[in-house]
């Protein structure tokens, strides 16, 4: 399909007529749209990962390899907003094999601690290798030498190993922006082993958590006979790095949003609009069954029968962004969600007042500024998350420093914003302990907890994600390991450096030695008061 509003290739390519920078990810950072007049054209995502890397592709000749978020043919390659973009076709088959079966039905939900069962399908496997590899021979298509190719997230696992084999000569990265699971869970998975190897195909892999970077340490040894040591991974005669990078967003952008008169004059509205309740709490989440939206819900609900939160004075704002709406699962949990909204609203609101406001749909970034200036009380309840931009968000919009965040401890954001009121979205009761703390809470209680948040998101932007990434896979061998870096393993492990005694429980028919039990037991624990490196 022929769209409006970009332009041919032709600026800013390598010398050869490849690229230094390359970035796969499951989609284009554009996303379909039509302009004023009507005409179909590409606008921007808004997405944190496109505002961090956008200068840095301008910068280094970059391309970026996806799909365009529809069946049939791909558009021929163009340049859009100064990236260069090249599209990956997906049949109707592959949506339903590579996309909605094996990436968002078996891996999802097991990468999330299988809140919801995985369901596993040798079909959706074979999508999944063949989408695989049709974005690895992208990708060695258009690399220049020794280039940098960075390829992101849970849709591409296999993409490293396979552009290893194809391109030896490449430095290639790969960041994991959901979580990594523990081995127990890992190994329930029947391409666990190929999986692995794809992985190990990165010379530096990242993940969100300290705790997925132990779970993949310990999976390489395992399932792939990696020599994992304190000083890192040897596999295939390769150095690997796994570590950990903890994504964040454009503070500057939040900051700039906060300010604006229009989006400060918007979140005066919506609190009238709200009745100009005493007490707004507010969550944003994607329409998941792993963002704990039922128990929030339900705590909600039993604080208002309790009396410990006034109905007539305390309204929550629920936005559900429409997401794989397809998919059963997604299908069966919206009909919960509204459910329990209709009854909560049933029971406890009053005529021309109502208690929850519902939203299934989305919003630009300048409503949700509006939002999070508008909120005392933020919400941010997931049963297991990546990282979760939301909390990040809403610290940083809250530029006089008041504002009460209720976060997860299940999420990535709670190594890093420990002074919010952290809590176990799974106990009800401890949810609305913490809901009814937020909201009691003085602005001088709020900008204690707030200030330390957001001085480390103005030291841990987007910006330093991106570039602290890549400036660490930048200084990686190009091509094949050297002898000379095979004698610094080789050194480090004269030093008394061992491989880590690993084992899996599915390699051991079920036990394992007490060495095995307690480094599982350690990396299960959630270290919710540690910052990761990076």
């Amino acid at each position: 399909m022929a769209l409006a509003n970009h332009t041919a290739i032709l600026p800013r390519r390598a010398a050869d007529g490849r690229y230094d920078l390359v970035v796969l990810a499951n989609r284009l950072p554009v996303d379909h749209a039509t302009d004023d007049d009507g005409r179909p054209c590409w606008r921007r995502s808004p997405g944190g990962l496109v505002t961090a890397l956008h200068p840095i592709m301008k910068r280094r000749a970059g391309a970026w390899i996806g799909w365009h978020g529809r069946s049939g043919p791909a558009p021929t390659p163009f340049v859009h907003d100064g990236i260069h973009l090249h599209p990956i076709a997906l049949t109707d088959d592959d949506v339903a094999g590579y996309y909605e079966g094996q990436s968002n039905a078996t891996i999802w939900p097991l990468y999330h601690d299988a809140v919801e069962p995985p369901s596993f399908d040798r079909s959706w496997q074979e999508h999944y290798r063949a989408v695989n590899r049709r974005f690895a021979e992208a990708a060695a298509r258009v690399a220049a030498p020794g280039a940098l190719v960075w390829v992101h997230d849970y849709h591409l696992q296999l993409v490293p190993g396979m552009l290893r084999d194809l391109r030896p000569d490449l430095r290639i990265g790969f960041f994991l922006h959901i979580p990594f699971p523990p081995v127990e869970l890992f190994c329930q998975m029947p391409m666990r082993e190929e999986i692995m190897r794809g992985l190990l195909g990165a010379d530096l892999v990242g993940f969100q958590h300290a705790q997925g970077t132990r779970n993949f340490r310990m999976l390489a040894a395992d399932l792939a006979g990696a020599k994992v040591t304190d000083g890192g991974i040897w596999y295939e005669g390769r150095d690997v790095v796994a570590e950990t990078f903890p994504i964040s967003i454009d503070v500057a952008e939040q900051q700039r949003l906060a300010a604006d008169p229009a989006v400060r004059a918007r979140a005066a509205e919506i609190r009238r609009e709200l009745g100009d309740p005493r007490t707004v709490m507010l969550a944003v989440d994607r329409l998941d069954y792993t963002k704990g939206i039922e128990c929030r819900l339900r705590a909600y609900g039993e604080l208002l029968a309790q009396g410990r939160l006034d109905p007539a004075e305390t309204v929550m704002v629920q936005v559900a962004v429409p997401t794989r709406q397809q998919i059963d699962q997604y299908q069966a949990l919206r009909e919960r969600v509204e459910r329990e909204v209709s009854r909560i609203n049933g029971d406890h609101a009053g005529i021309g007042r109502v208690c929850v406001h519902y939203l299934h749909q989305s919003f630009d970034r300048a409503e949700l500024a509006a939002l999070y200036l508008a909120a005392d009380v933020m919400a941010v309840t997931p049963l297991r998350d990546g990282m979760n931009l939301v909390a990040k968000e809403y610290a940083a919009t809250r530029a006089d420093g008041t504002g009460a965040l209720v976060l997860s401890e299940f999420a990535g954001a709670a190594a890093e914003l420990g002074e919010a009121w952290l809590v176990n979205p799974h106990d009800v009761d401890a949810l609305k302990d913490a809901f009814a703390d937020a909201a009691a809470a003085d602005a001088a209680e709020q900008r204690r907890r707030m200030e330390p948040m957001r001085a480390h998101l103005r030291r841990h932007d987007v910006n330093a994600w991106a570039t602290g990434f890549l400036n660490q896979l930048d200084r990686a061998p190009s091509g094949c390991a050297s002898s000379a870096s095979r004698a610094r393993h080789v050194a480090r492990a004269g030093d008394g450096a061992r491989p880590h005694p690993v084992q899996c429980a599915c390699r051991v028919g079920g036990s394992s030695s007490a060495e095995a039990r307690g480094a599982r037991s350690r990396t299960s624990h959630l270290a919710a008061g540690t910052r990761p490196i990076g």
